[in-house]
């Protein structure tokens, strides 16, 4: 299994081991568009893995902080109070890098950053880039997505 990540077409590929296409999902990345340094609010690009798999259990809507479940769920009455706010809902799937000084260790390193692929509002557009440097899905997207790939599954993301 392996995802693809396109940051120009703002979707994502779910690829079995041959390589065939299983899905297609859009998604939402960095408004700020692709790059790797800290503070950025870019998508880092390159190799990566699903380094953590982070909210099994939890209903959909949760929202989540610094990768712990807040205990609430995700309303338009929580959006109208934090306009603005890049939500983190229902799962989380932490991404690590693999280049050694590019998205791995050192300056750029993309866990450090905490970088993830995640769930956003449903009123929030996919195939629009918005977030500030993860991915995000669709909650519906993002659980079947979630269920579908191990921790370990290599990400590779393109501009």
């Amino acid at each position: 299994m392996k995802i693809v990540i396109h940051i120009a077409s703002q979707h994502l590929e779910l690829l079995d081991d041959a390589g065939q296409l299983l899905h297609r999902y859009a998604v939402s990345t960095a408004l700020q568009g692709a790059g790797e340094v800290p503070g950025s609010f870019c998508t880092p690009r390159g190799a990566h893995i699903i380094r953590a798999k982070i909210g099994v259990g939890c209903p959909e809507n949760t929202i989540f902080a610094a990768r712990r479940p807040t205990g609430e769920i995700y309303t338009q009455e929580l959006a109208a109070r934090f306009p603005g706010r890049d939500w983190i809902l229902t799962r989380i799937l932490w991404l690590s890098g693999c280049q050694i000084g590019f998205n791995r260790l050192g300056p750029n390193d993309t866990m450090r950053r905490y970088i993830y692929i995640h769930g956003m509002p449903d009123s929030e557009p996919a195939g629009v880039a918005k977030s500030h440097g993860c991915i995000r899905m669709h909650n519906t997207d993002l659980l079947e997505l979630y269920e579908a790939v191990p921790a370990g599954t290599a990400v590779e993301i393109i501009e």
